[in-house]
């Protein structure tokens, strides 16, 4: 979810709670259905530059096309260099030289991040060698693999896993939409989630496939509705109890009412805020432009 572009010349302001946290999620789409490097590239700086670029984060890359989009980038001539997050798709042996890569050219990019899915059976040894991997000054970010729908087993064998994340000083994701009704996990698992990545680490937590501001009403075609931005970030507040709202975590989750959950993120005070975005620096969203209309009519946007 990339944000509309705009004059570089005349930003506009962006409130703490939203600032750089939407990340631009194009690259990581169905080569079959995805735009290619170039036009990707060209709207991300085209966004971050714009009027609504307060809104935008980093540019996600897969491994694979980091050399597509170096080149794109140094054709782009940026004013500033692309903040990054290297997504691990080649094999973790791959990271070091996609990272001399990055670091190589200071000028076009930035690394923020190292993205990669856990295996199944996730364990201290292959955490460790993440972590050898990745510099200390970029933050990995590991997926637990999660289950099918109904295997409670594998569930508990997940959740242990966002744990074991946490305790290594990675940073546990969870995916919360795409292509396939599967790829949508229930409130249970999305609470759970929060639960595990929170109590055992002293991190933050990611998620990637967030394709509305609010959440969707379920209908037939998805039974279980698609997860809403604003409801993350309030479910965050509220677990980390900073929300003054008297209501559980799952019913921040649930709620379709974005009136009622921009007023609740409006009362966070500057230190709650800030507590919030520790928790939750970013968000890997669809890639469609925010509905910067629905942010301006519930008073998120000035």
């Amino acid at each position: 979810m990339t944000v509309p572009s705009g004059s570089s010349a005349d930003p506009w302001p962006i409130r703490p709670l939203l600032a750089a946290l939407v990340d631009d999620t194009s690259l990581l789409q169905p080569r079959t259905v995805a735009p290619g490097v170039d036009a990707v590239v060209s709207r991300y700086l085209a966004a971050r530059d714009g009027h609504y670029g307060g809104l935008v984060g980093r540019l996600v890359c897969p491994a694979s096309q980091l050399p597509a989009v170096v080149t794109e980038l140094a054709r782009s001539a940026p004013s500033r260099p692309a903040e990054l997050a290297l997504v691990v798709d080649t094999g973790l042996g791959a990271v070091p030289k996609a990272l001399s890569t990055v670091f190589s050219r200071s000028s076009l990019l930035t690394p923020s991040t190292v993205e990669c899915a856990a295996p199944p059976d996730v364990d201290g040894i292959w955490l460790e060698r993440v972590s050898e991997f990745v510099p200390d000054e970029v933050t990995p970010v590991v997926e637990p693999r999660r289950p099918v729908e109904g295997d409670e087993e594998g569930t508990v064998a997940w959740l242990a896993a966002v744990r074991k994340v946490a305790e290594h000083g990675c940073t546990p994701k969870i995916r919360l939409g795409g292509p396939r009704a599967s790829d949508v996990p229930e409130i249970a698992d999305v609470h759970r989630f929060l639960q595990a990545g929170l109590e055992s680490g002293t991190g933050g937590i990611s998620a990637q496939g967030i394709d509305r501001i609010v959440r969707e009403d379920p209908s037939a075609s998805l039974p279980r509705g698609r997860h809403g931005l604003l409801n993350l970030i309030a479910a965050v507040a509220r677990m980390t109890g900073v929300s003054a709202s008297p209501d559980p975590v799952e019913d921040a989750l649930t709620c379709t009412d974005g009136e009622k959950l921009a007023r609740e993120l409006d009362e966070l005070p500057e230190a709650a805020v800030e507590q919030v975005r520790t928790v939750l620096p970013r968000c890997g969203v669809d890639p469609e432009p925010v509905p910067i209309a629905d942010l301006v009519a519930l008073g998120l946007l000035d």
